[in-house]
C-alpha cells in the first residue's frame, strides 16, 4: 500500500515498519510501557512512568545474568553456550525451557489410553478422513483438532500420538509467550514465567490430551501477549498476529468468548483500579481521568511519531504555510483518520478470514473454491463462495448460541461445580496458586507504585475466572481449572521470583533463618511441581480422581482393544466385533440400531456413546462392527458358529455369556473410573492366529 506522498508501506499502520527508538531499546529507556492508561498524574514523563510501571533496574535493563544463572557464572554450560548464540541469556533459557516442555508433552504421548472424549472427537476425525465430510456440530466443539488432525493423519498415520500432537506442540510453546512480555516483567520473571507454564502439572496432563482447552487457551494468552507486545513497541503488525491468535482460539473451543469477556471484564477493574489509585493522590476524579486521557494520547502520539502518513501532512502543512503551528497536530490527526479504520477493517478481516477457513464445511469448501470437483460428473453444482462463507461465519455463530448460550448446559448447582474447580487447582496447580497469592502481594507491597498493570490485570483475570466457569462449564471437568491456572501463572512468576530473591539476598547477607525459610519454600514448590508430573504423567487410575475426569478407562483396556484390532485385521467373517446392548438404571448401553448412520455425523441410536472411547480403536483398525438389541438377550445372540470374535458386554451380562462363548477369554476393566465396567470376550484360537 501507498501513502499519499508514494512509496510503499512496509508496515500496516504506515510508519517505517521499526518501532521507534526509544520503543525497541532497553527496558530502561523504552517509553512508556503500561498500557495506554498507566498514565499516572500527568506531570510525570513517559520514560518515568515506563520506569516505575515495569520496575526495570540494573539488572533488567543489562544483560539479564542475574536472572538466569545459577551459580553467577553467565558463560558457563549449555545455557551459556546458547546464550552466546543467541546473544541474550534470557532468551537462551526460556528457549531452553521450551525445548524441555515439548519433551515433556511428547514423550510416551501415546501411552495412556484415550479418554472418552478423545475417543469421540478422533472417531469423527477418522470417518472425516474417510469421507472428506465435515461441518461445525457445538456438541463436539471446534473444527479445529478435526481440520488440523485430519491433514496431521494424512502425513503420519492416525494414533493416540498423533491425535494429541496438536495440543502437545500448542501446549509446549506456550511458554514462548513470556518473551512478548519483557517489557512488563522482569528477566528473572520472564523466565520464571516460561518455566511455570512448561511444568504445571494441569498443563502438563492436558496439554498431552486431545481436547480443546489447552489449545484455546493457549491461543487467547499468546493472543493477549502479542497485543501487549504491539503497545509496548508502538507497532501494529502484531495486532493482525493476535487476531489470528484469538481466531484460533475460537476456532479450538466456543469458550474462547469467556477469554474475551475476562479480558473486557480485567480491563474495566483495572481502570477502575488505576482511577482510584490516581484519585486518592490527587484528591480529585476529575483529574485522575484527565490523567488517562493524557496517558492514551501520549501513548498514540508516540505510536504515530516517524509514520509515513503523518510525516506527510506535517509536511504539506508547512509547504502551504511555514508559520503554522497546527501541523503537527494535523500530521497526528491525519494518521489516526486514515489508519485506525484501515487498521481496524484489516484485523477484523484476519479474525473472519481464519475462523472462516476452520468453520467452512467440507468439501464444500473446496468445491466453492473450485478445488474439488461438485458431485459426481457435475450432476450437483458446486455451493456459492457466499453461501459457504456465511456457514462458516454467522450460521456458525447461530449454532453455538443455540447449544451452549441458550441451550440447557448451565442448569447445574453453582457451588459444588467451583468446589469441584478449586479442588483440581489445590491438586493440580497449587503451587501456581500459592505463588501467584505471594505475587500479587509482593508486587503490590513491593513496587514504588504498588501492583504493576500487567501484574493485577491478570491476577483480576484469573479471579473472574475462577468465579465465572463455575457456570459457564456444563459439567463437572478438571481441564476447567486450565483457564484459572494460564492467567495466574503471571502473578505467579512474580511470586516464584521474589522467592527466589529473597533467598539469594539472604545467602548474600549471611541471613541463615531467611535463607532456610526461602529454601524450604523452593524446595515444598520443586516437590509440588515434580511429584504430580510424576504421579499423572500417563495416569488413569482413580486414585488421581481430583485431576482425571471420570469418563477415562484404565489403560489396560487399551490392550484388550489392539488385541481385537489384530483380530479384526486377521478375521474374513463378516462381523469382527458384537457389542451386546443391555439396559440400565442410566438406560440402554452399547446398542446402535443402525450401524451405517456411523459413517457420518450425527450417529444414530440410541447409545452408540456409551461405546466411547471404544470406536475410535475399532475405527483405526477397520474393524465390521454390529451389535444386538437388549431384548435379544440371550437367546437373540447369534449361533456359537456365528458369533463374531470379539464380544464386548457389561458386567452384569458377562456370567450368562461366558457359558456361551466356549474358547473365549473373558476380561473385565474399568471403562470410567469410578462409575462403569465393560467385559471384553476374545476368541483365543483367532488371538493365536493373528498374533503368528
Amino acid at each position: 500500500m501507498s501513502d499519499p506522498a508514494g512509496g510503499d508501506e512496509s508496515a500496516p499502520d504506515g510508519t517505517d515498519g521499526d518501532a521507534p527508538a526509544d520503543a525497541v531499546g532497553s527496558n530502561a529507556g523504552s517509553a512508556d510501557a503500561e498500557e495506554p492508561i498507566e498514565g499516572g498524574d500527568a506531570e510525570g514523563s513517559a520514560g518515568a512512568d515506563a520506569a516505575a510501571s515495569t520496575g526495570d533496574d540494573a539488572d533488567t535493563a543489562g544483560s539479564g545474568v542475574e536472572s538466569v544463572g545459577v551459580d553467577g557464572s553467565p558463560g558457563g554450560g549449555l545455557l551459556g553456550r546458547l546464550g552466546d548464540r543467541v546473544d541474550d541469556p534470557t532468551t537462551a533459557a526460556v528457549l531452553l525451557i521450551v525445548a524441555g516442555s515439548l519433551l515433556l508433552r511428547t514423550i510416551q504421548l501415546g501411552q495412556r489410553i484415550f479418554h472418552w472424549d478423545e475417543g469421540r472427537v478422533g472417531y469423527w476425525i477418522l470417518r472425516f478422513d474417510a469421507t472428506g465430510e465435515f461441518f461445525y456440530r457445538p456438541i463436539i466443539h471446534g473444527p479445529f483438532l478435526p481440520v488440523v488432525n485430519n491433514a496431521l493423519f494424512d502425513l503420519i498415520g492416525a494414533s493416540d500420538f498423533a491425535a494429541r500432537l496438536p495440543v502437545a506442540l500448542v501446549g509446549g510453546l506456550l511458554p514462548l509467550v513470556a518473551l512478548l512480555l519483557r517489557r512488563r516483567l522482569r528477566d528473572r520473571e520472564v523466565v520464571a514465567l516460561a518455566l511455570l507454564l512448561s511444568v504445571d502439572p494441569l498443563l502438563v496432563y492436558y496439554g498431552r490430551f486431545m481436547r480443546g482447552d489447552v489449545l484455546v487457551g493457549s491461543f487467547a494468552v499468546a493472543a493477549f501477549a502479542l497485543a501487549v507486545y504491539a503497545i509496548d513497541t508502538r507497532r501494529t503488525l502484531p495486532l493482525f498476529g493476535s487476531a489470528a491468535l484469538l481466531a484460533l482460539g475460537f476456532t479450538a473451543k466456543e469458550n474462547a468468548i469467556v477469554y474475551v469477556a475476562c479480558f473486557l471484564g480485567a480491563g474495566v477493574l483495572l481502570l477502575d483500579h488505576r482511577l482510584v489509585r490516581t484519585a486518592r493522590r490527587t484528591g480529585s476524579p476529575l483529574d485522575a481521568l484527565v490523567a488517562e486521557v493524557v496517558a492514551l494520547g501520549r501513548l498514540l502520539e508516540e505510536w504515530t511519531a516517524g509514520s509515513r502518513t503523518r510525516r506527510w501532512i506535517e509536511r504539506r502543512v508547512r509547504e502551504r504555510d511555514p508559520d503554522a503551528h497546527w501541523g503537527r497536530g494535523a500530521g497526528f490527526l491525519g494518521h489516526l483518520a486514515v489508519w485506525v479504520p484501515l487498521g481496524a477493517v484489516g484485523v477484523v478481516a484476519t479474525f473472519l478470514g481464519v475462523v472462516a477457513f476452520f468453520y467452512a464445511p467440507r468439501p464444500d469448501l473446496w468445491q466453492a473454491l473450485g478445488v474439488a470437483s461438485a458431485g459426481a460428473a457435475g450432476a450437483d453444482a458446486a455451493p456459492a463462495l457466499g453461501s459457504v462463507l456465511h456457514d462458516a461465519t454467522w450460521g456458525a455463530g447461530e449454532e453455538f448460541w443455540g447449544t451452549w448460550a441458550v441451550g440447557g448446559h448451565s442448569g447445574h448447582p453453582y457451588v459444588p461445580y467451583l468446589w469441584d474447580i478449586v479442588e483440581t487447582l489445590a491438586y493440580g496447580s497449587g503451587v501456581l496458586v500459592v505463588l501467584a497469592l505471594v505475587g500479587f502481594l509482593a508486587d503490590g507491597y513491593g513496587e514504588p507504585r504498588g501492583t504493576r498493570s500487567l501484574v493485577a490485570y491478570a491476577t483480576y483475570w484469573g479471579a473472574a475466572s475462577l468465579v465465572g466457569y463455575p457456570v459457564a462449564t456444563d459439567i463437572q471437568a478438571p481441564w476447567v481449572a486450565i483457564h484459572i491456572v494460564l492467567p495466574l501463572a503471571i502473578p505467579a512468576a512474580v511470586g516464584l521470583a521474589s522467592v527466589a530473591d529473597s533467598m539469594r539476598g539472604a545467602f548474600a547477607s549471611d541471613d541463615a533463618v531467611t535463607a532456610a525459610l526461602a529454601g524450604l519454600v523452593v524446595l515444598a514448590a520443586v516437590g509440588g511441581v515434580a511429584a504430580p508430573n510424576v504421579d499423572y504423567w500417563n495416569s488413569a487410575s482413580v486414585e488421581d480422581k481430583q485431576v482425571l475426569q471420570w469418563a477415562q478407562p484404565e489403560n489396560a483396556y487399551k490392550e484388550a482393544l489392539q488385541d481385537a484390532g489384530a483380530v479384526a485385521r486377521d478375521n474374513d467373517e463378516s462381523a469382527d466385533v458384537l457389542f451386546v446392548g443391555t439396559d440400565t438404571g442410566r438406560g440402554t448401553r452399547l446398542y446402535v440400531s443402525d450401524e451405517s448412520s456411523l459413517d457420518r455425523m450425527p450417529p444414530g441410536g440410541p447409545s452408540w456413546h456409551s461405546r466411547l472411547p471404544t470406536p475410535w480403536y475399532l475405527e483405526l483398525h477397520d474393524a465390521n462392527v454390529t451389535s444386538t438389541p437388549p431384548e435379544a438377550r440371550y437367546d437373540g445372540l447369534p449361533p456359537a458358529d456365528e458369533m463374531p470374535p470379539v464380544v464386548i458386554t457389561k458386567p452384569n451380562d458377562a456370567e450368562e455369556l461366558e457359558s456361551r462363548l466356549d474358547g473365549y477369554e473373558s476380561r473385565d476393566y474399568a471403562f470410567r473410573l469410578w462409575t462403569e465396567r465393560v467385559v471384553v470376550f476374545i476368541d483365543e484360537a483367532a488371538l493365536a492366529t493373528a498374533r503368528e
